[in-house]
């Protein structure tokens, strides 16, 4: 069996977004391309009968969004065909033929949704209020970037570009004519369109006025008067999304919390009865978070596993526990039933309503991606497409051990351990750690994982207090007291992992994680010397200036530390920055140059305080790189970043 490699990343695929035809399963495969250093996606399809495969789309690196038109007839998706970087609106027959374009918006496409007569298309876009020959006549001199609001920036985005409006716009099939629906100073997101279109659901800040007041919710807006109201004014300090809107268009499912603990507040089902405009809560009683919580590096243009009707009582969502994604069944009376409970990471779900049956794409810590349906008759998971078949026969994909140890006040923590292939001699270890830290490790697939153990080394993956998908009580544990009994759990898990496995080189401990793993990594260094060498990533040091430089610095750090630049002793006491003179660890810094989450600052100073330390220490700054470098950054990147990783603990190991 062949070793795993960092390259093999080229090789394997991912299946996203499937949606049942008729006749066709159509679905989203996404795979490297070395030579041009990106990602492409194209759409296929799987014949329900006969098994095979066909290629749609167009000749764009990106087909995504994929839709079928309520009537079955038409599949329409996202391309950029023709600019490689706008993405528009093209349909094509299911039937075959060539696909045509529908929009050719100077700012492209964001997203869309079908009116139920499937005539027509409500699509978002936006317009540049710039005078553009005013610029043009400037284009040679560079200009000053004003802004004025608390969020200014995003990352991933940058400076957010405030000289531009957002428009909902509708466009028929058949004329390719379109109208303006609705216009907006800031981006919207559009949920669903009324059986007779006078109405749309659409989501959006919950507070326009405050700029201080964070969080979102759902609004009705009617489409000839433009007046719209907020469905969760019952809760007004609420964080809300769209669910779904059952057939007979008077019960609306929202996901949504109200904020108790802060960003860590468990998000439950909320029904919203139309008839009656009230707003109830519809699984108070279940201690479990709703929606995907599952980390991984590996899956591309997912969409998740999304709310959905059964009947217009009953409704089928997903629930992420003990590093599994479920899937319940409930009632607006409120009851509850977990239908689906298998060590799978459900990465998207789609309802086909004539066979009710669940396609989906899925993933395990050894299986990539695969394509399957769930008969929710009997909910059992039977196999479609693998298109990783002949990479998994050829090479040995490990899968963990996954264990439960006592953390800080005895809980119970759980973890996996990740043998390396020859596990018969002494080899090193690596405690690696999530970020978030309101997310989870669980039964889905890592290709760094899967590297690393083909390099020789044990890795160990932890789920400690302040992670989420183990009750609202473990999620909320971490507030106010980063670096305390989370660090406690994670030592007592490697512990833990040491006592259970003697072929484990205590002499040869390594650590390494990223954004809260970053954090948590340079706590670590400076709180003890047992880890040989360490790789800290996309890291935070300093809470005082990551409060003013993060994206999310103001709303995040009194929300989870409990204070702000009013105490700025408590902030220094959980800032890695103030025990950096106790460290003695080996440590490599990973950061990305354009990270608005985890600003390079933050690296920087945590880098210059170990050189002052005298610390063997070496920094790496990836170009045109994001928070996201390691699960969706420039390819070539990806494999130089664990390339580093890799070296660095080689040279501090001795594992060659």
């Amino acid at each position: 069996m062949g070793a795993v490699t960092k390259e093999d990343l080229m090789e394997l695929k991912n299946i996203s977004q499937p949606v049942s035809g008729d006749k066709e399963i159509f679905y989203l495969e996404t795979q490297i391309n070395q030579e041009k250093n990106r990602y492409e996606t194209k759409i296929f399809s799987l014949n329900k009968q006969t098994k095979k495969r066909k290629e749609w789309g167009d000749s764009g690196s990106v087909n995504t969004a994929i839709q079928l038109s309520p009537n079955k007839k038409w599949l329409a998706f996202l391309s950029n065909e023709k600019t490689e970087k706008k993405m528009q609106l093209k349909v094509m027959s299911v039937e075959g033929g060539k696909a045509f374009s529908l929009t050719d918006e100077e700012e492209g496409v964001q997203s869309f949704k079908w009116t139920p007569n499937s005539s027509s298309i409500y699509f978002q876009t936006s317009k540049s209020t710039k005078n553009k020959e005013k610029d043009s006549e400037k284009k040679e001199l560079p200009e000053p970037a004003i802004y004025d609001e608390v969020t200014y920036k995003l990352d991933g985005q940058g400076i957010l570009d405030r000289e531009k409006v957002f428009q909902l716009k509708k466009i028929m099939l058949s004329t390719k004519s379109s109208e303006l629906i609705y216009e907006t100073e800031k981006s919207v997101q559009l949920n669903y369109v009324g059986k007779d279109e006078s109405f749309v659901i659409i989501s959006d800040e919950r507070n326009k006025e405050d700029e201080w007041d964070f969080g979102g919710t759902v609004y009705w807006l009617d489409t000839e008067t433009k007046k719209q109201r907020s469905l969760s004014e019952s809760i007004p300090h609420g964080e809300f999304s769209y669910g779904a809107m059952n057939a007979s268009e008077d019960y609306l499912l929202l996901a949504g919390h109200d904020y108790t603990y802060g960003f860590v507040t468990q998000t439950k089902i909320y029904g919203y009865n139309l008839q009656t405009n009230q707003l109830s809560c519809l699984t108070t009683e279940l201690d479990r978070e709703i929606g995907d919580v599952l980390v991984g590096d590996f899956q591309q243009q997912t969409k998740g596993v999304e709310i959905e009707w059964l009947t217009d009582k009953t409704y089928l969502y997903p629930v992420s526990h003990q590093g599994k994604l479920q899937l319940y069944k409930g009632e607006i009376q409120g009851a509850q039933e977990l239908l689906f409970d298998e060590p799978v990471h459900l990465t998207d779900a789609s309802l086909d309503r004539n066979s009710m049956k669940l396609v989906v794409g899925y993933s395990t810590f050894s299986n990539p991606s695969e394509l399957a349906e769930i008969d929710l008759a009997n909910p059992i998971m039977r196999s479609l497409y693998n298109p990783n078949e002949e990479y998994m026969a050829s090479h040995q994909l490990v899968e963990p051990e996954r264990f439960w140890f006592k953390g800080a006040d005895d809980w119970d923590i759980e973890g996996w351990y990740l043998s390396p292939v020859d596990d018969t001699k002494k080899h090193p270890a690596i405690l690696y750690i999530h970020g978030g830290p309101q997310v989870a490790y669980g039964e889905t697939f890592f290709h760094e994982m899967q590297t690393l153990v083909h390099k020789g080394y044990g890795v160990i993956m932890i789920n400690p207090r302040g992670g989420n998908s183990y009750g609202q009580e473990f999620v909320a544990s971490i507030l106010n007291a980063y670096g305390d009994k989370d660090y406690e759990d994670l030592m007592l898990g490697t512990d833990a992992v040491l006592a259970d496995h003697s072929n484990i080189d205590r002499e040869k401990l390594f650590v390494t994680g990223g954004s809260y793993g970053g954090f948590m990594t340079n706590w670590i260094v400076g709180h003890t010397n047992r880890f040989r060498a360490a790789v800290t990533q996309r890291s935070i040091s300093n809470w005082i200036s990551f409060y003013g430089t993060s994206d999310i610095g103001p709303f995040f750090v009194p929300y989870q530390l409990g204070a702000d630049l009013t105490d700025t002793d408590a902030l220094w006491k959980m800032s890695p920055l103030a025990y950096a003179q106790d460290a003695t660890t080996p440590l490599l810094l990973i950061h990305g140059q354009e990270d608005l989450r985890c600003p390079l600052e933050q690296g920087e100073q945590f880098y210059i305080a170990m050189k002052r330390q005298k610390i063997e220490t070496k920094m790496m700054t990836f170009p045109k790189s994001s928070h996201g470098l390691s699960r969706n950054g420039l390819p070539n990147l990806r494999m130089k970043r664990l390339e580093a990783i890799e070296q660095w603990f080689s040279e501090h190991g001795d594992t060659k």
